[in-house]
């Protein structure tokens, strides 16, 4: 079984993205987006409930406190502007030329320079459960990360192959770490609960003259061959004639025959099995 290891570059850009605690999901997460959308909640983070801002009115000579949390409602109070200013939703910079433009209209400072980061992030966060080493709660630094960047924060095992991740409104997507590497780049978002799981055992089923029918434990790549042969090989060498029934998408089986002798001659291609084929030596 392939392994999944995470370089140190990685973890620094996990840290980069996401915040940890243990806790509990708070809100829903958005309705799904087409695959530009998706691409571009990489790059920005949306200031929500619980987030600290750091404003700074750096050509301001009178000291200040700099720090000022997002309460319900989605605003904070800021009395150089007169009071509560609605930031929820908006990004920092966009915060930032809010409050430029109410300082010019205020008469306050009409050459303002203001400077708005995200101290604290609180409002957007993610659970990841299972087979990690620090399970919990995640905070994103971002509208939406990739999986890896939780997995790494997460400090998947490396026995790590499935992943599941309910999206509330949205339906569950399973991604296979094993069989498809590029999965780790699915985009995860506020809200979602991931759970971190090994790989469910699979199995493939061979009977009919065969010296040790039954279940047997499916292996990625196994082929028509290696099953027989795993199954103790044929009662006899003549036989030639094997079905293989596989399960269609409309649950009824399609089968398909093949010659050994063509196989092991080279004439066609020792086929690759899958989970859930049903083998039968027919003569």
């Amino acid at each position: 079984m392939k392994k999944i290891f995470f370089t140190a570059a990685l973890l620094s850009l996990a840290l980069s993205l996401v915040h940890p605690v243990c806790a509990q999901p708070d809100q829903a997460s958005p309705a799904p987006r087409s695959g530009t959308e998706e691409a571009a909640l990489t790059s920005i983070y949306k200031i929500g409930v619980g987030d600290v801002l750091d404003i700074r009115l750096l050509n301001s000579s009178t000291p200040r406190s700099t720090l000022y949390t997002v309460v319900e409602g989605g605003s904070i109070d800021l009395a150089i502007v007169g009071g509560p200013i609605a930031v929820a939703g908006l990004t920092a910079e966009q915060v930032q030329a809010l409050l430029i433009a109410e300082l010019k209209r205020r008469a306050v400072e009409q050459d303002a320079r203001v400077s708005v980061t995200v101290r604290q992030y609180a409002s957007h966060s993610v659970v990841i459960t299972g087979i990690v080493n620090s399970p919990g709660m995640k905070f994103l630094r971002r509208e939406a990360v990739p999986l890896y960047v939780i997995m790494a924060e997460a400090q998947a095992r490396s026995d790590a192959a499935r992943v599941s991740i309910i999206r509330q409104g949205g339906a569950t997507v399973i991604v296979d770490l094993l069989e498809d590497p590029e999965a780790l780049n699915f985009q995860v978002r506020h809200g979602d609960l991931i759970s971190v799981s090994v790989k469910p055992q699979e199995f493939y089923y061979i009977a009919g003259r065969i010296n040790h029918p039954g279940q047997k434990v499916f292996q990625s790549g196994i082929t028509l061959l290696q099953a027989i042969l795993a199954a103790g090989g044929l009662k006899r060498q003549n036989e030639n004639l094997v079905e293989v029934s596989r399960e269609r998408g409309d649950g009824r089986l399609a089968t398909t025959q093949f010659k050994l002798k063509e196989i092991k001659a080279g004439k066609i291609q020792d086929p690759r099995l899958q989970p859930g084929d049903r083998i039968e030596v027919v003569r």
